[in-house]
């Protein structure tokens, strides 16, 4: 009967989130840092000090994205020189825009340096094949979450595809272990030309918390740029959405 399944829609209201563009996380979401300097760097080097990936660093101040775990451990120790906002836009089409200093209050994002075919070929419709290239399906899971009724990534004409065949790129989860390198390798050759490639959490972007063990291969990186670089440990579905359609053009960091 149809009648029970709209009592349900009535219980439930109204999921799906309108205008992404306006929406704004919980203050408890640890997202972009604000890194302010202070006279005494007794605080600073004892946050850096325990900074278990080196992605915060005293001399000069400053946090690599790429490499943090988002503990919030820095700001623990050192309150007065960080302080993390719910500011989700922290993707960046390169891999030295994901190092903020003192001051910084944006991460940034130059059209610039995003290759005109990506535009031009992909701007209305994007189809990605995702590899978790030995990640703990943290970042997995919140891909998955981008097309769940609240997000509704779909109705930008973007998703996951379950082929590289019928990809227009690739997004690559977890540090890259060495068991992985090659299928990464041969499921990014499968990807016709143009193509998008995305590095998605901080394993990703740097290896995280393995990257200096020796399971892992990351030669995949010397031959091949990345297009976009999104931190999170996991990334928030809002960071990826707003890295990907900045990335397309069909909207602009402020």
């Amino acid at each position: 009967m149809i009648f029970p399944k709209i009592r349900v829609l009535r219980s439930h209201g109204r999921q799906a989130i309108p205008d992404l563009d306006a929406v704004e996380l919980t203050e408890e979401f640890r997202g972009r840092p604000e890194l302010t300097e202070t006279p005494d760097k007794e605080e600073v080097e004892r946050a850096a000090a325990i900074c278990p990936t080196g992605a915060f660093t005293a001399e000069p101040l400053s946090l690599d994205l790429g490499r943090c775990l988002f503990c919030g451990e820095c700001a623990r120790v050192a309150p007065r020189n960080v302080r993390f906002t719910n500011d989700y836009r922290i993707g960046s089409p390169t891999r030295e825009g994901l190092v903020l200093h003192a001051g910084d209050t944006h991460v940034p994002f130059d059209p610039e340096r995003v290759r005109p075919a990506i535009r031009r070929c992909f701007s209305r419709a994007l189809q990605l094949r995702e590899v978790s290239a030995g990640g703990d399906a943290s970042v997995e899971m919140e891909l998955n979450a981008t097309g769940n009724v609240n997000f509704d990534l779909g109705r930008f004409g973007i998703g996951f595809t379950a082929s590289p065949r019928h990809a227009d790129g690739v997004v690559v989860s977890g540090p890259i272990s060495a068991n992985m390198a090659e299928a990464l390798e041969i499921c990014y050759d499968a990807v016709a030309e143009p193509k998008i490639l995305v590095m998605c959490g901080s394993e990703a972007c740097s290896g995280g918390l393995f990257a200096e063990s020796r399971a892992l291969d990351r030669r995949f990186l010397d031959t091949h740029t990345p297009d976009l670089w999104l931190p999170g440990a996991p990334t928030h579905p809002m960071t990826y959405i707003d890295g990907l359609l900045t990335l397309l053009g069909r909207k602009k960091r402020e």
